[in-house]
């Protein structure tokens, strides 16, 4: 019987991938008696991806897009083939810390109320990781990730959203977590259904928490598992795309969970945002200073403003 399957979404990250298929077989080694079963969702890489898992890792389930379907789509690709009682989903620019997979595995083990797991999250230096999060307000769309964050650094808005008011040491319920490492019991998916493929990538982790807590399930933060995480190694290949799947992405969700009224406020609000960025950028580019620089952002924030943040795709 398979108790753990581990579904990572791969795009043009072949070593990062690969670092983290031997961290998971080393963690595997770790634990003992677990049976683990990985499934590599590969988006249409250009990287040799696909070739590097055939050639070295010979027992991972190898699924190649032959398009890149985005990480929602592809995650519930691999949702469909799992067989394990437990399902994580982990990013490929993640590494597993000594038994931080069997850690999970046996706290939903003693714990039948809860229904997600994740654990602290370090930067490759070691530093902490943020990965546990409040559900967010009106006030913390229009602040997380804009100017006004930009603006304002130290707010209390965000000190809540990010719980700073918690220790980062304590096991303890969340809203949310960051879905760089996730792991849901196979009866939280019958109930509430895999990822929300109207978010092609950013918000579908805070999605699917929302609905495995509205079924009933508890959310967990769980810091005695460990796993490093890169982060963004392969959203910083596209950086427009990266602004425009994010925020079109976060109006999705207002949309769904707060009513239209509020989506299409936050999506007027976030493209003024733009507007403003454009117009910062052009005068920098006006006076010469940094030029280079400033011509690739102001073609970014073209996209994203011709993007109108209708739709993630």
């Amino acid at each position: 019987m398979i108790d753990l399957t581990i579904i990572i979404v791969s795009w043009n990250v072949r070593d990062l991938l690969r670092r983290c298929l031997r961290s998971i077989q080393d963690s595997a080694l770790a634990t003992g008696n677990l049976q683990v079963e990985i499934i590599v969702v590969d988006n249409a890489s250009s990287d040799g991806s696909p070739e590097m898992v055939v050639a070295e890792f010979p027992d991972v389930h190898l699924v190649v897009n032959a398009e890149n379907r985005g990480f929602t789509a592809a995650n519930n690709q691999g949702l469909a083939l799992s067989r394990g009682r437990f399902l994580l989903l982990l990013n490929p620019d993640t590494e597993v810390v000594g038994d931080a997979l069997s850690a999970m595995v046996r706290y939903m083990e003693t714990h039948p109320e809860v229904g997600a797991v994740g654990p602290q999250l370090r930067y490759p230096d070691g530093s902490l990781q943020s990965s546990r999060r409040r559900f967010p307000t009106f006030a913390t769309a229009l602040v997380e990730s804009t100017v006004i964050q930009e603006w304002w650094t130290d707010n209390r808005i965000l000190r809540r959203y990010y719980m700073a008011d918690t220790s980062d040491d304590a096991v303890q319920p969340v809203d949310w977590l960051v879905g760089a490492c996730l792991m849901v019991r196979r009866e939280v998916v019958e109930q509430v259904g895999g990822l929300d493929e109207g978010f092609f990538m950013y918000s579908e982790e805070l999605d699917w928490c929302r609905r495995i807590k509205n079924a009933g399930w508890t959310v967990v933060y769980l810091p005695d598992a460990v796993v490093v995480h890169h982060e963004g190694k392969s959203s910083e290949q596209a950086v427009a795309a990266r602004h425009i799947h994010f925020h079109s992405s976060k109006v999705r969700y207002f949309t769904k969970h707060h009513g239209r009224l509020a989506g299409e406020a936050l999506r007027w609000f976030l493209l003024m945002t733009y507007v403003y960025q454009w117009g910062r950028e052009g005068l920098k580019w006006l006076v010469g200073h940094k030029r280079p620089l400033r011509r690739e952002r102001l073609q970014a924030y073209q996209q994203v403003l011709r993007s109108g943040l209708r739709g993630s795709r």
